[in-house]
């Protein structure tokens, strides 16, 4: 029976470790999965801007240069004609020269037409590309509302407010994970449901300013 008893009793100690393994490593990999999602949209938000200053300096490089060799319009002189000789003892005139006096340089042509491209108007398309991450537009939601939120609500919100985004409720699971992971939103649950808030002021400003401090140097 003491057999029995010890048996048992190790088995039970086996099952609520691994049982508390497994707990771990999933929490683990929900973490690290909110966390590449989330610089996954950070490389692609990255990427669309490098697009756009790429066509920007094509832009730039693609405007002629003027000309600094012509010479100047209206400044060149020309020359006066020659008066005609006095009659000679022998009755022959002296002719003058036939070569034609030098004409002035036509002004350099006008470039005509627009520039290959306009930098203004690229600037103002990159400040239109450079949108909120889907970090950003999480967070900032949770401190909108004043009650829990399942990923699927925020999801829904978020595409009515952004339709040019394709906001995808695994996604928006992923980040609101990543964000409880930072300690900057808070998971709650319901039944089989889980619901997400913003995390207290108070608490998210202390993990703020801890990632901001730097570490102390080593002696």
């Amino acid at each position: 029976m003491s057999e029995n008893a010890s048996a048992t009793e190790l088995t039970s100690q086996y099952t609520a470790q691994v049982t508390a393994d497994l707990e771990r490593n999933t929490k683990e990999q929900d973490r690290i999965g909110a966390e590449i999602a989330a610089l996954q949209e950070q490389l692609a938000s990255l990427q669309r801007d490098h697009t756009v200053l790429v066509n920007i300096q094509q832009a730039i490089d693609a405007v002629p240069v003027p000309d600094t060799t012509a010479p100047p319009s209206g400044n060149v002189p020309v020359p006066a004609p020659r008066k005609k000789a006095a009659r000679s003892g022998t009755g022959k005139r002296t002719q003058p020269s036939k070569k034609t006096a030098a004409q002035p340089a036509r002004p350099a042509g006008k470039t005509t037409g627009k520039t290959a491209g306009n930098p203004s108007a690229g600037k103002a398309e990159v400040a239109q590309t450079a949108q909120p991450t889907l970090v950003d537009l999480v967070r900032r939601h949770l401190t909108e509302q004043s009650e829990p939120r399942s990923a699927a609500e925020i999801a829904t919100a978020l595409g009515q407010a952004h339709p040019q985004r394709a906001i995808k409720t695994t996604v928006v699971r992923t980040t609101l994970e990543g964000l409880v992971a930072k300690t900057q939103a808070q998971r709650s649950k319901q039944g089989s449901s889980v619901f997400y808030t913003a995390a207290d002021s108070s608490r998210s400003a202390e993990t703020a300013r801890s990632e901001e401090e730097p570490a102390p140097a080593d002696a």
